[in-house]
Order: structure tokens, then C-alpha cells, then sequence
């Protein structure tokens, strides 16, 4: 059985050869799609422990800071540095945007205001050193192409580049840039110079804010709107023998905010916000495989169709369907081997060219090899029908 198939084989090496290298290209296309599936779910939980936090604190009623627009008070963070179990608090911001390089060309960050020495901060870097000013540094990941000592704009004020991290990203991919929270704070929630101006005018003209028997009360006013004291989130870590859903509560009860554990937060983070990416990745594979099906279809048919006349003759001396099945099917499995090698390999050399993260497991690889093998083997009982139904009469015919 193993030497009919193989001499058959043999016998057309060539297109057994490319069919199998555009099989392993479309397998390759497959197994990189989930893929970037596994890479999202572990970019939403690199952004979790990068954050260093066992609770985020955020507005209640949302599911913020990464899922939906979060705003707090500053001063928060002190209250929830009181309650009990609760180690280290800080405020934190997230703002995505576009950031332009000297060069002039743009990358697209996540903009991180922190604390240093707080959570929140980046846990280790590759070169450099952290935030250690109030102003006007960065630390930032390496994949958004900036070098020690480089600067780089961020709203209305430019940033020197003082330490390098990796593997910082948010839930989409993006790298992240990390500065100090004062000027996060004033990135994010300060209005620009012009709508300052307007509302200022406008507040002058408005006789509730500016009554000539409340000196004082007109400046005050606009200095309200000229300064900013809202973060997106506190990150808490916590006391060591205290449980995160029992801190979590009492903070919900008393402080009348929204508080999620590390587990709520991926549930947020991975069923909710990629949930219709994994379900459209899912619809590709779906299709990949059917496609991928056919194909092996196609050609194991072809294939034996070719070769009535030799399935006649091996009929007429005496061989088993049995034994003609079994060629047919290995030589559907041996295409599908091909086919995976090819794809494996293929899907390995091109994923870090991919500008988001690709994560090619083991476990998705032998889960790739079995459906592959398994398709094949579907896709060949209909050559199967057509070579046991042959006549052979049809050796002399």
C-alpha cells in the first residue's frame, strides 16, 4: 500500500509538489489568522500586567479605563489609599493619539500618564532610565521607533525620550509612551488656547459669574476652566493577605465608584472588547477551511482520474478496494503534511513582519495539523467512490 502510493507520487512529483506548496500557503494564511486572534487576547492581558494593579478604580458605571471613557477627581486616589487592604494607589490616564517624530512621520501610541514609583509605571526597560522629573519626559516602547534622547510631541509640549521598554502596548497593539500625569493631565482634559479664550469671554459676560459685589468670583471661575484634575482611572495594588473581590466591594460601597479585579477586567478586555474580531477571525477560518477542503478535493480527484486506467488494471489482478482506498488516502494525508510543513513554516517566517503581534503556540499548531489531516482525509473519500466504482474491464477496454 505505502509503495503504490509512493510510486505514484513519484510519478508526478511535480505537481504533487505545488500543489502541496499552494496548500501550505493557504494553511500558512490560516494558522496566522488565529494567530493575530492569540496576539490580541495577549496584548489585552500584557496592557493588564504591565499595569502592575490588582484593582482599577473608575467611573461607576462604566467599564473604563480601557473599554469605555472613565473620569475620576485626582484627589480620589487619597481616599482609596485609606480603606483597609489597600498597599499602593495612583492615578493614571490613557490617551490614544498620533504621535509625530522629528522626521515628521507619525505612530500611532498610547499615551500613559503616571506616577513614578507608582503603579502603573513600566516594570523593567531595556535601556535608559524611568521618570524621574515632573515634565517633559518619556519613557516609551520600543516598537514606536524612538531612541534614547530622541523627542517626540505629544499635544503642544515635546518630551525627551529618557528610558526604553518592550512589550508595553495597550488592548489594540499600540505601543505605549509613558509621561509624567501632570502633563498627561493637561494633554488629555486641557482645552486649547483659542476655546480657553471663548470661554472665558464667555464667562466674563455672564452676570451669574461676574457681579460687582463678589470680588474674586470671575477669576475664580476661569481658573476652573484653565486647570484640569480628572485622571481615567486609580490603580490599587493591594496588601498581601487581602482578597480582591473583598476590597473591591467595600470600595464600590463606600467610595461610590466602579472597581474591577484583574479577572473582570480580561472578562471586559477579552469576551467584550475583541469579541467581533474573534467572531470575524472566526468566520475566515471557517472559510479557509472549506476553501482549503475543496482544494485537496479537487486535486486528489484530478489525480484519479488520471489514472483509471492503472486502478482497472490493479483491480484486474487481483487488488482490494481496500488497498486502492488506502493509496488514495495517503496520498490526500501526504498532501496535507506538505501542506502543514509548508504553512508552519511559511506562517512562522512572516508573522514579525506583521505590525501587530502574532502569537504562533504549540497547542494551535498540533490543533492546525490535526484539522488539516483530517480534512484531507474527508476530502478524499470522493476520489475514493470514484476509483472503487471503477470497472475492470476497463484495463483491457
Amino acid at each position: 500500500m505505502i509503495s503504490l502510493a509512493g510510486r505514484d507520487i513519484l510519478h508526478g512529483w511535480g505537481k504533487f509538489a505545488l500543489t502541496g506548496l499552494g496548500l501550505g500557503l493557504l494553511i500558512g494564511v490560516t494558522l496566522t489568522m488565529g494567530g493575530v486572534y492569540r496576539g490580541m487576547v495577549n496584548d489585552a492581558q500584557a496592557l493588564l500586567t504591565n499595569s502592575g494593579a490588582d484593582l482599577w478604580v473608575v467611573q461607576k458605571d462604566t467599564q473604563g479605563p480601557y473599554a469605555e471613557a472613565s473620569s475620576l477627581k485626582d484627589d480620589v486616589v487619597r481616599s482609596v489609599r485609606g480603606m483597609p487592604g489597600v498597599g499602593q494607589a495612583s492615578n493614571v490616564t490613557y490617551l490614544t493619539q498620533q504621535v509625530q517624530k522629528a522626521s515628521g512621520d507619525e505612530v500611532r501610541v498610547m499615551v500613559v500618564g503616571i506616577e513614578p514609583g507608582q503603579p502603573g509605571e513600566p516594570g523593567y526597560l531595556v535601556a535608559g532610565r524611568q521618570l524621574t522629573r515632573d515634565h517633559y519626559e518619556a519613557v516609551v516602547d520600543i516598537k514606536t521607533g524612538f531612541k534614547l534622547g530622541e523627542e517626540l510631541q505629544v499635544r503642544r509640549h515635546n518630551y525627551r525620550v529618557v528610558g526604553l521598554t518592550q512589550r508595553m502596548v495597550s488592548s489594540g497593539g499600540d505601543p505605549m509612551v509613558f509621561i509624567p500625569l501632570k502633563d498627561a493631565q493637561e494633554a488629555q482634559f486641557l482645552k486649547d488656547n483659542d476655546t480657553i479664550v471663548n470661554d472665558r469671554t464667555r464667562t466674563a459676560t455672564n452676570p451669574a459669574f461676574n457681579r460687582p459685589g463678589v470680588p474674586g468670583l470671575l477669576e475664580a471661575v476661569q481658573g476652573l476652566q484653565a486647570s484640569s484634575h480628572n485622571v481615567n482611572a486609580v490603580l490599587v495594588q493591594l496588601q498581601p493577605g487581602w482578597q480582591a473581590d473583598e476590597v473591591a466591594e467595600s470600595l464600590t460601597r463606600w467610595k461610590h465608584v466602579q472597581v474591577y479585579t484583574r479577572a473582570g477586567m480580561e472578562d471586559i478586555l477579552v469576551a467584550k472588547l475583541i469579541a467581533t474580531s474573534a467572531k470575524q477571525i472566526g468566520m475566515f477560518l471557517a472559510i479557509l477551511a472549506v476553501v482549503s477542503a475543496a482544494i485537496v478535493a479537487f486535486i486528489i480527484y484530478t489525480m484519479t482520474l488520471g489514472k483509471i486506467r492503472e486502478i482497472a488494471v490493479l483491480k484486474l489482478i487481483g487488488t482490494r478496494n481496500r488497498t486502492i482506498a488506502g493509496m488514495i488516502l495517503q496520498q490526500a494525508l501526504g498532501l496535507g503534511l506538505i501542506g502543514f510543513i509548508v504553512g508552519k513554516v511559511s506562517a512562522t517566517v512572516w508573522a514579525p513582519v506583521f505590525p501587530k503581534f502574532v502569537l504562533l503556540t504549540p497547542q494551535d499548531a498540533l490543533i492546525g495539523l490535526a484539522a488539516t489531516l483530517v480534512i484531507c482525509a474527508l476530502a478524499s473519500t470522493l476520489a475514493i467512490r470514484v476509483a472503487l466504482r471503477v470497472d475492470p474491464a476497463e484495463a483491457i477496454g
